[in-house]
């Protein structure tokens, strides 16, 4: 019975068995209707400290939408006001200031580092007086809404070590990225549909790339790997049925494919052959899902208005954004939307305005809608890039065309929902911009903070591969206890 009991999929040990059955039969029994993937893909070989299905703390959060913006947007120009640098433009930078700085090999040559204030206006808003650019007037109406953090830092300065950090924990890659690592977690809230889904739109500015390798499951099971949706009459590759086969006879042949995948995996006991029956399923399902989920044409005229016109044209910022409110409310756990454009090294002043342009009013919409559907408050969503931007001019500086270069010691996100503290401003930067002075927040406690809210202890959350424990947080992080309301 028990040799039978583990060739079904569940590989659980005689120990972890009796301590969890303490639980009860009864609590096991109703867990597994509350939370359908609670008995799935448990598996105490790979040396975790938690069930996965099953948070260790009551979460704030249930699910998280991502608004990455690819490229890394100027925290001078959104949401770190230094008037200083105006009063000082064109002056140096104080070798005091920038201290040992590793610089890119685009400025390390420079023989000077003039000061750029920004050149455009900063109002203030809100309870909390935010200081939010002339760029991004939708988000400062939200400011009530959100938390900005101003004293990000990482240890990556360009761009692809830096966007793989954020996103997976490391800067090698190879590695789960977060969406994974929630969808192992946590598992699907939502049977018909995926648990982490990534969305791609491109601003009108210098674009830096995205791949794969930053959805990817890395050594998880691939089922928790992103599902990348297009904007095209197709949203997700392969999903529909092969010419000539209609739904009854791609249920049988499923139904086949099922049978011999299970005697395989009894010969074989390879968990992949499992992942790939669970696969074929979810990808059954999401025949009929995927293309309502899709459909926004019967979103009423003040949620167009709200999102505004481009909201109606797939592939555009603001449409993967309607679409995120639409995967998260039907059960996604993590929606992953990357924006690229964001890399403006020469006349950054009229690029950054075109970006800004794309996303102010719909990354704003996406909070008031989730806001008054009641989401908001069980939803946390993100917006920020991988690093920030230098307070000194890359190449030649004129005030209305100059460039700013890498810059990782500080640069500013936003965070709403989800139990993080609203109309708050955190952490504090000196007069130049270039070091934090009070605060500060690694990328690691960026993401110990994010699980926290889905109730997860980030140390908790490790998978053995390679003869070690891995966890998003490597070794690292810390929650920032601060911006939890």
């Amino acid at each position: 019975m028990e040799k039978e009991f583990l060739e079904h999929g569940l590989s659980i040990n005689r120990r972890k068995f009796l301590s969890r059955l303490s639980l009860g039969l009864g609590s096991v029994a109703l867990g597994s209707l509350l939370i359908p993937d609670l008995l799935s893909g448990i598996n105490s070989d790979n040396g975790a400290d938690f069930i996965p299905g099953i948070p260790n703390f009551a979460p704030k959060a249930k699910r998280i939408i991502y608004l990455f913006q690819d490229g890394a947007p100027s925290q001078l120009e959104s949401f770190d006001y230094k008037p200083k640098l105006r009063e000082m433009f064109g002056q140096e930078l104080p070798p005091s200031v920038r201290g040992g700085q590793i610089l890119t090999g685009m400025t390390a040559l420079q023989k000077s580092f003039p000061l750029a204030g920004s050149y455009y206006d900063f109002k203030q808003y809100g309870k909390s007086g935010a200081w939010v650019s002339d760029l991004f007037p939708h988000i400062g109406s939200i400011a009530d809404d959100i938390c900005i953090v101003k004293t990000l830092y990482t240890e990556a300065i360009n761009h692809d070590p830096a966007l793989t950090f954020f996103q997976t924990g490391a800067q090698q890659g190879n590695r789960p990225s977060m969406g994974s690592w929630v969808s192992y977690g946590l598992g699907s809230e939502n049977k018909n549909l995926p648990a982490f889904t990534v969305l791609l739109s491109k601003g009108k500015g210098n674009g830096q790339g995205v791949y794969s390798k930053l959805w990817s499951n890395g050594f998880l099971d691939s089922i928790h790997q992103g599902v990348l949706f297009s904007s095209s009459e197709n949203p997700v590759l392969y999903l529909n049925d092969p010419e000539g086969l209609n739904r009854h006879e791609r249920r049988k042949m499923l139904d086949k494919l099922s049978e011999l995948n299970e005697l395989s995996y009894k010969e074989f006991q390879d968990p992949e052959i499992t992942t790939k029956i669970k696969q074929y399923e979810m990808a059954y399902r999401m025949q009929t899902a995927v293309p309502e989920i899709m459909d926004v044409s019967k979103e009423p005229d003040d949620i167009v208005k709200l999102y505004g016109p481009e909201c109606l044209v797939p592939g555009t910022y603001a449409a993967n954004c309607l679409l995120a409110r639409k995967l998260s409310e039907n059960g996604v756990r993590f929606v992953q939307l990357y924006h690229q454009g964001w890399d403006q090294h020469t006349n950054l002043p009229m690029e950054m305005a075109g970006q800004a342009k794309d996303v102010d009013q719909a990354s704003a919409a996406l909070v008031t809608d989730l806001k008054q559907r009641g989401l908001l408050d069980e939803t946390l969503v993100i917006w920020g890039g991988e690093f920030g931007r230098t307070n000194y001019s890359q190449g030649k500086l004129e005030k209305k065309n100059y460039g700013r270069d890498h810059h990782p010691r500080c640069f500013s996100i936003w965070m709403a929902g989800g139990g993080i503290t609203p109309g708050i401003v955190y952490g504090e930067t000196d007069d130049f911009g270039y070091n934090i002075l009070k605060n500060p927040v690694h990328v690691h406690d960026f993401h110990a903070t994010v699980l926290n809210q889905l109730g997860i202890d980030h140390t908790k959350l490790t998978y053995k591969s390679l003869g070690r424990r891995y966890r998003l947080t490597d070794v690292a992080g810390n929650v920032v206890r601060d911006i939890i309301s």
